[in-house]
């Protein structure tokens, strides 16, 4: 655990939902961990237990990648998690592989609608249909060669990468319902209202829940042999946030400018985005995409924060010396070796903090003759 976690708490202690399991988290709340094949290794997808319109059933949050091994834990999850009820809804906090890519098998399977916001639903329905990806293809080598990335192997590999998207995600439902920042979804008798954030995905929505009154400690006893961890006792909490990807406890959310709005400023619209939340209750439970769930959530906002702002006044100080491409800052913002899949996000993430920097007017910005954007105080 690294110094800023211990600034957390994780009600649940070391406790893991095993593959193909389920651990419940708060009354009617169960957390499934599904591995995934990227450095970060896993997502955090949720059952709520539910009733719509008479039927007694289960609302699913977030779906995992198009993937045989996580068809195959879903399988054991319907066979043994589900209590014999059908799952009645599927919510997508985004539209990013992880969450959605497994979206449209689920909803054909259990005949169940899709709620999510218009703007993810219709930037996942292009990327699917269209080929070109957020993460490679022609628009997404030429926009990084424009920020400085001239690394043949990784500018061949990330323009052919044209249908990485649609392998996570071969499609998404034909309709939808849209959740809207500050709309109240009803689950299992309980209000969720959704809040929405922005820079990390075109409109993610978090949802936030007061009346689910208790969650389980941590572990009172170690598990058995082979079984589930033996929970404490009930406490009464602030409230459950689904944070998605919004809200995590131990790294930071990507924040990244991508070829098809180039122009973004990512950043500010996540910070501003995360702020939303020192609203909320200081012991609200909060139920992370990626992590542990934990409390503290005004501490993880005011560390998110100070994060960002000690890149951009690194960023600063060498921008000040010199101007510096997106592909130069690199090593300023990143402390450790990038493979080909993380410099996509670093590059995205990278051309962001220098944005907000321009956008604030600190720094300028030009394209010289080899057409590259540059970024310093002095820019000639």
């Amino acid at each position: 655990m690294n110094l800023l976690e211990r600034e957390l708490n994780y009600p649940l202690g070391d406790a893991l939902p095993a593959p193909g399991e389920t651990l419940e988290v708060a009354p009617g709340v169960r957390w499934i961990r599904m591995a995934l094949p990227f450095a970060l290794d896993h997502i955090n997808l949720w059952l709520l237990r539910d009733r719509i319109n008479g039927r007694e059933g289960w609302t699913v949050v977030d779906c995992c990648i198009s993937h045989q091994k996580s068809r195959a834990q879903w399988e054991q999850i319907f066979e043994t998690q589900l209590q014999g009820l059908p799952i009645l809804r599927v919510i997508v906090t985004h539209m990013h592989p992880d969450h959605i890519g497994l979206a449209a098998w689920l909803c054909e399977r259990w005949n169940a609608p899709l709620w999510i916001s218009s703007t993810d639903y219709h930037v996942a329905r292009v990327l699917t249909e269209a080929g070109d990806t957020l993460a490679g293809g022609d628009a997404a080598a030429d926009f990084f060669l424009a920020h400085g990335l001239t690394e043949p192997g990784a500018i061949a590999s990330i323009r052919g990468r044209r249908n990485y998207y649609a392998e996570m995600v071969p499609s998404v439902p034909a309709s939808f319902v849209r959740m809207l920042d500050g709309d109240t979804v009803t689950i299992g008798g309980h209000a969720w209202r959704c809040i929405s954030g922005y820079g990390h995905a075109p409109e993610h929505i978090s949802l936030y829940c007061d009346d689910v009154l208790s969650a389980p400690e941590a572990p009172a006893a170690p598990a058995p042999q082979g079984g589930a961890p033996a929970l404490g006792a009930a406490r009464r909490a602030g409230g459950v946030l689904l944070g998605g990807d919004m809200m995590l406890p131990r790294i930071s959310t990507n924040v990244a400018v991508h070829a098809g709005e180039p122009e973004a400023n990512s950043l500010k619209l996540f910070l501003d985005s995360i702020d939303k939340f020192k609203a909320l209750p200081a012991d609200t439970l909060t139920l992370p995409a990626h992590g542990k769930p934990f409390t503290g959530i005004h501490t993880r906002v005011r560390q998110l924060q100070d994060h960002h702002r000690d890149r951009l006044a690194e960023l600063m100080e060498a921008c000040s010396i010199r101007p510096h491409t997106a592909a130069e800052a690199l090593p300023i913002l990143f402390k450790r070796p990038l493979d080909v899949h993380q410099t996509t996000f670093a590059m995205g993430e990278s051309i962001a903090h220098l944005h907000f920097l321009w956008f604030a007017g600190q720094l300028q910005r030009t394209r010289a003759d080899d057409g590259v954007w540059r970024f310093g105080t002095n820019v000639r």
